[in-house]
This record gives structure tokens, sequence and C-alpha cells, in this order.
């Protein structure tokens, strides 16, 4: 074994052979694969080995379309074939209209990544797999790739075409120590020896946290005890002349297929079990967990209903065996959080259906520093501080007991909830409020205007439709309260400071104090990165001169890793994050100046107080720093303030605001208010898959600086026809909005995606935004969404159909 390479891969199954086959074939050669005792010997020989195209957004079903097609490629080697039933068919079944919808909503998607899917009633489902009954059922998504395939030929295969490209492949290797150097490469200890790597990949399984703790990192990753069974031979299976379709049944939590002249029969029941919580037996290789089959007896009794000749088929095996789950069921691909040179592909719960795919992505993060798709559905980094043990378990058990169920838009499951909240969290929720999730944290989404009002989820506009609106109506003729918690709020000090941020930006960076700007980073391609808000604040008793640089909640570790990345070793620049330390209270409408005046002392007039100032101050009691920004078109304020004095902060402001009439507002009001503004959000419209030309940012960027992050990459993009633009939308219905994915349709071509999409209760308009074809993309251009299987018409309008000229908010000032 040789002592130096550049990646080393812990892991022999899917994930490992994936990555170690995908880095070849990206061009690197000098790679090794690192497996403590036989490959596949973890969770991927027990697989059921599921093949789906099926994926809740467009990156997953990218990534599976991928690993299908490596699939074909290796089943069809003459020199290696292996074993893949591909194009049996599946069916996911349903039988209430809203899974049906939501079924339709999928189709429309995946249409967008040249995948048809097609959505057929109960009879049509009983043709095609004349197995099973059709009591109490609509019908469901039928994926014609579905299939099934060996999962140690797979691997076997993968690792084969890896070594004939120069990788290496250790067997009854453990890794015992890993180490970081000074100059961020790795030290990785094995029992046969000590390797030198650049970098390191975790791939390990069940074994995930105990490779973590080696590098001083935990990950959010739980195993669950998964039983199927394999049964005798069934004499309708046996003497049809076709492979049955494979089956997945979110009414009894059962899936199956076919295997040999019978079935392979899964379950998810309801009590379910979490494994290896206290520890995993270092011997336990290639083995499994006792049977219990009284466990699912329920899920049982629900598959013997909807398919009945199961009950005269006699078990032929049972397997009960450890998978991994997330804490929200996707799996964690991409950099270590916190880390440099180090990367995961863990938690893959369907590993072998998704595996290719994931190993393709992760190749290319590791050797171009980003994936053909933006990545973040499947990013370590989505989880942040509150991704620990406990709540992992809590949500991989929820997740395994709805695994056939898909979240309906503005759906946050109970479990684990709330475990990250502000001194406010209660207040509000007495106020009546329904929280939404962001980062782990508990956010206002809306008013209850009823202790027993409920909302019922689903793709048209709901129950809260009329509350979001009266939210809306009261912030823009008075003034409403909000709290944004967890918003990502990073301090930037050192005498180099501007001159490192300079760098980052792709535009003019806001220098002067008492000043804030809209400010955008790209990568090394050119593309989108993160959208920051900057604000220059003075020294004082609370600190030196600093910038403040906000972002998204959900970007705290993400933005974080890609700062710290990029100071050089002679910058005097330091960096910390005052995420988890600081609330904003927004103050929202044309009585907010009001409001603010009468709670804090000092000038908040127009004059005193322009727009994109900020200025440390108190409210009340409470020193908070005030930004005077606005992401809803309407006089506002951001008052970040310390949690410790938050409430204080609040009463101030609720004293003051009651002359007023001050009502508190939510998430739901702020989606409406912004598209009607067109401002974007990250990992909605600001995508690593566009570049600001494409993204509609042309104003935030300065060609003329020397030196900036992507600089050239994006230089060389503009001599290139633009292929895509970000559009509005005017959508011709006011039953439904338009959910991101859903396709962009002229005839029967899909020219574009649909990002985002609310109604605008200012404007009276049904609005998107949707990334589509240039050619498509002038104001007046009529086309067409695939919503949920109707089409509906959409007229692309200019951006920010409220007040797009900013009369009314210069009006303020």
């Amino acid at each position: 074994m040789k002592s130096r390479t550049k990646v080393v891969v812990i892991g022999g199954g899917i994930a490992g052979c994936s990555t170690l086959y995908h880095l070849t074939q990206e061009g690197w050669s000098d790679v090794m694969l690192l497996e403590r005792d036989e490959l596949t010997s973890g969770t991927t020989w027990h697989s059921a080995a599921q093949v789906t195209n099926f994926g809740m957004t467009q990156t997953m079903v990218g990534l599976k379309s991928h690993s299908i097609r490596l699939y074909q490629d290796l089943a069809s080697d003459p020199d290696y074939p292996i074993n893949y039933h591909h194009g049996d068919g599946g069916i996911r079944l349903a039988n209430t209209e809203a899974q049906m919808q939501g079924y339709r909503h999928f189709a429309s998607m995946a249409r967008g990544m040249d995948v048809n899917f097609e959505v057929i009633d109960a009879e049509e489902c009983a043709r095609r797999h004349p197995l099973i009954s059709t009591d109490n059922l609509l019908g469901g998504l039928w994926d014609p790739m579905d299939g099934d395939i060996d999962p140690a030929q797979l691997c076997q295969a993968l690792a084969r075409r890896a070594r004939k490209a120069g990788a290496e492949v250790h067997r009854h290797t453990p890794v015992t120590a890993l180490k970081q150097l000074k100059d961020d490469t790795w030290e990785v200890t094995t029992t046969k020896g000590v390797v030198h790597a650049d970098i390191v990949v975790n791939a390990c399984g069940y074994r995930v946290n105990e490779v973590g703790a080696m590098m001083g990192v935990h990950h959010p990753v739980a195993s669950m005890e998964h039983q199927y069974f394999l049964t005798e031979e069934i004499p309708a299976i046996r003497d049809a002349d076709h492979r049955m379709p494979l089956l997945r049944c979110p009414i009894s939590d059962y899936y199956c297929r076919q295997e040999k002249n019978g079935l392979l029969l899964g379950f998810y029941e309801q009590d379910c079990k979490t494994w290896g919580m206290d520890g995993i037996d270092p011997g336990f290789a290639n083995a499994l967990c006792p049977d219990d089959l009284d466990r699912v007896t329920d899920v049982l009794e629900g598959a013997f209903e909807r398919m009945p000749a199961l009950m005269e088929a006699g078990i032929h095996t049972v397997i009960n065996g450890p998978i991994t789950y997330t804490i929200d069921g996707a799996p964690l691909v991409g950099p270590i959080p916190g880390k440099r040179n180090a990367f995961c592909i863990i938690g893959l719960r369907a590993g072998l259906g998704e595996g290719g795919g994931h190993g393709w992505l992760l190749a290319q993060q590791i050797v171009h520093g980003e994936a053909c798709y933006d990545t973040w559905v499947i990013d370590p980094r989505r989880f942040t501080g509150h991704g620990n043990v406990e709540l992992t378990a809590l949500k991989a058990i929820e997740d395994y007991q709805n695994e056939f169920r898909f979240h309906f838009p503005h759906e946050h499951r109970p479990a684990g909830r709330p475990i990250k909240t502000t001194p406010l969290t209660p207040v509000f929720a007495a106020a009546g409020a329904e929280f939404t999730v962001v980062n782990g944290w508990e956010r206002i989404d809306y008013i209850k205007p009823t202790a027993g009002f409920q909302e019922i989820h689903g793709f048209d506009f709901t129950e809260a439709f009329a509350v979001e609106a009266a939210e809306v109506e009261a912030v823009s003729s008075g003034v409403g309260l909000s709290e944004i918690n967890g918003f990502n709020r990073i301090e930037i000090t050192g005498k180099d400071r501007h001159a490192f941020l300079d760098r980052m930006i792709c535009g003019r960076l806001p220098r002067k104090n008492g000043r804030v700007g809209l400010t955008y980073l790209l990568n090394h391609h050119g593309m989108i990165k993160a959208e920051a808000t900057l604000a220059n604040l003075p020294a004082s008793d609370r600190g030196p001169e600093r910038v403040w640089y906000g972002s998204a909640a959900a970007s705290e570790f993400h933005d974080m890793d890609w700062l710290r990345a990029h100071v050089r070793a002679d910058e005097d620049v330091d960096i910390r994050s005052l995420t988890n330390d600081q609330t904003i209270l927004l103050l929202a409408g044309p009585k907010a100046r009001d409001v603010l005046s009468a709670a804090s002392r000092g000038d908040w007039t127009a004059e005193g107080f322009p727009w994109l100032s900020v200025r440390e101050a108190f409210v009340g009691v409470a020193p908070a720093t005030v930004m005077a920004v606005s992401f809803s078109g309407e006089l506002a304020y951001e008052i970040h303030v310390p949690n410790a004095q938050l409430y204080g902060a609040y009463l101030a402001l609720q004293r003051a605001g009651e002359v007023h009439g001050m009502s508190f507002f939510g998430a739901r009001a702020i989606e409406s208010m912004r598209l009607e503004k067109g401002y974007l959000h990250w990992k909605a419209e600001l995508l690593t898959e566009f570049d600001p030309f494409e993204t509609g940012l042309a104003r935030f960027v300065d060609m003329s600086k020397v030196d900036f992050v992507g600089r050239s990459a994006l230089q060389a993009r503009q001599r290139e026809q633009t292929q895509k633009r970000l559009v509005t939308l005017s959508v011709g219905t006011d039953r439904a909005p338009a959910h991101g994915g859903a396709s962009v349709m002229l005839g029967d071509q899909v020219v574009g995606t649909v990002t985002s999409g609310a109604w605008g209760h200012r404007t009276g308009l049904n609005l998107a935004m949707a990334f589509v074809e240039g050619i498509q993309s002038e104001v007046g251009k009529t086309l067409e969404l695939d919503m949920c299987g109707s089409r509906v018409s959409a007229e692309v309008i200019t951006p920010s159909p409220y007040d797009a000229d900013m009369v009314h908010l210069r009006s303020f000032y």
C-alpha cells in the first residue's frame, strides 16, 4: 500500500465504490479506497436494491437518472456484466386526492429533467400489477424506469473499473486514526501503515460517526432496523408473461418487488426501532439483526389486503439489517462542515438506487469545487448546531414511519420540535402563531385568527390564504412586527476586512461607516454562491470598526466555511459568528418610523436615518443595531438585538406600537411581498447553476474590478450566449400557487422551471419566478405552467410588479 495519495475514500459500500469510480472519471487516478472488511459488508450487501427514478427535487431526479444510465452501462459490459432488472416499472400508490395531486406535481417537476412519469388511476394500477386489489385505491405514479440490481455485483463492477483507471482498493484495512496537518492535508493511520492524503472522504455507512469522531465531528446520521422477507414461489408470478412492477404503498407502509418467482416484501412499521445508538460491535460485518416479525404484523395485514396472493405464499428468508437516515431523510453528500479537504457521502437510506448519482456529484465537487447541479438538498452543511444525536434519532423514526408519504408545501412534522427557540417563541405561541422551521429555528409562519384554526396542507391555496392577506394589508397600511430568528450574522474585523470582502463579492463594496449594501458572492465558475447584506459599523463600546455580514439562516455553516477558506495568510481579517447570539425584530409598514421613534432615542427621520443606513442604538433599555432595509417594499427596519435583551426590546416596541394598531406577521406574508418586489431567495432563485447575469443581477456586478472570486470564469461566460434567464410570471389561476420545480411549457416543450410562487396580495396577481430559455424571457411572452397536471397560462411580466420604480418606498425618505 502506497504512503501518499490524493484522495482516501473510507468505506467500501456503494457510497465509497461510486465515489472512487467517479473520481477516476473526473480525471483523478491517484485515489485509494480503504475498507475495514470486505466490500459491501455493511448495509450494502443486504439492500433491497431498488433503482427508481423518483425524487422530490430536480437534483434528486437528476442524480437518479445518472445512476440508471451508469447501471445500464455496467450491465451491458461484455467483460463483466451484472444483474440489473431495468425497466420493470414501478407504482407509488395513493388513496387520497391530495396524494394524487402531489404525484402530478412531481411528474411536472421530473419532466424538466427529461424524465417522464405517468399518473394512472386505480384500474390501470391493477392492470399493470395484476396481484393488487383496487379497494381503497385512487391511483398511483408510474415510473417506467424502475427496477432492481445486484448490490455486490454493482460495487465490484465499480471497483473494477476504478482499479483499471489507476485507483487502489484495499480490503481488510481499518482506519484507526485521522490527523489533519498544518497544510490541511490528512494523515490516515491504518492497521497496515500510514497514508498521507490531500483529501479524505467518509463513506462509512452505519459506522459514519466512528470515523467522524476521529476527525472531531459528529454527523447527524442514525440507523434504523429494517426488515424484509422473501417469499416462496407465487404461481401468478411464475405464470406471468412479464416481470411484476415494483410497488410502494403509503397506505400500508410496505414495498415489494419480484425476486425470482416470488416477492421481496419490505416494511416500514410504526413500531420501528433505532440501531447502534450506544455503539456498534466491531465485529458486526456481513451481519444482521435478530428477526422480529411481530413488529411488522400491522403492516403485513395491510399488505395482505392489497395483495391477497401473499396469504397463500410461504416465507423463504427474513432479513433484518440497519439502514441509515438523516434529519430530513436525504443524504449528506459534500464538504464536512468546519473542515478543510474533508468530504462525506453518508446517510444513504436508498443507497443502491441513488449511489451512482451521489458518487458522481461528490466527485465533481471534490475535483471541480461544484457539481453540475446545485447540490444544496444533499449538502452536509444544511444542518448546523442543532443536528445532535437525539434529534437525529427522533427525525429518523418519524421519516421511517412516513417513508412513502411526501411532505406537502409548508408541512413541518412535529418530531424533535422545538429545537431552536428565542425568548419570544412562547410569546408568539400565546398570540396564536403557527410556526415554520428554518435551520431548526421556530419562526412565525402566520398568526392563527382563532385558537381552533387549522390548515389542511395541499398544493392549492389553503385556509391560510385569507390570513396571509390580512397580515399583508396590516403591514402595507399600518405597521407590523415579526421575528426573523436564525438570520446568519458574521462579524468581520481587522484592517484588511474591506480588501478581503472586495475580493469576495462581484460588485461594489459599501465602505462608509453607517452604510449598508446588498452584495453577491460567486464561486470559481462565476456562478452564484451566496447573497450577503454588508453593514459597516463604526468603533464603539460594543466593538472596533467592523462589518456585519448577513445572509440566509440556512447558510450559517455554508457561508462561514466559504469565507474562512478564502482568508489569505497575510491578511489581517478575523471572522466570528453572531448568528446564535442575536435575533432580528422586523418592523415594517408606513407607521414603522413612528413606532421606532417612540421606542428608541435618536433621530429616526428620513434625513437623520436614510435608506440603507445602520446605527447602534437602544430600543427601550436593550442594545440594538438598526438597519433601514426592506424585503417587503415597505418602510422597514431590521432591529438586531442580543437574545438576552430580546424580550425587553419586544416589550418596548409593543408598547410603542399599541397606539398605531401594530400586529404580528409571519413568513407567508413576507414571501408574498418579496415576490411582488422581485427579491430573490437563496437556494430558490440563487443557485450555483446560474450566473448573476442569468439571475437578473447585472446591476450588482462590476466587471471593472481587477479581481474578485469567479471573475475570469464570469468573463468567459459573458462571451457565450446566455442560455437561461430568471423571469417573473403572472399565473392565470386563482386556485393554486405555482410550486418550485413545476415545468414551464411552450406547447409540448419544457422551456423552464419554476423556482417559487405565491399570491401577491397587494397586486392581486398570482406570481411565480422561473428560469426559462433566454428566447422565451421577453416581457409579454405567453407560456404555460404544468401545475399538478393542469396547464395554466403564465405571462412574463416586468420584475417587481409592486412599486417597480420605488416611488412608494422613496416617499418615506
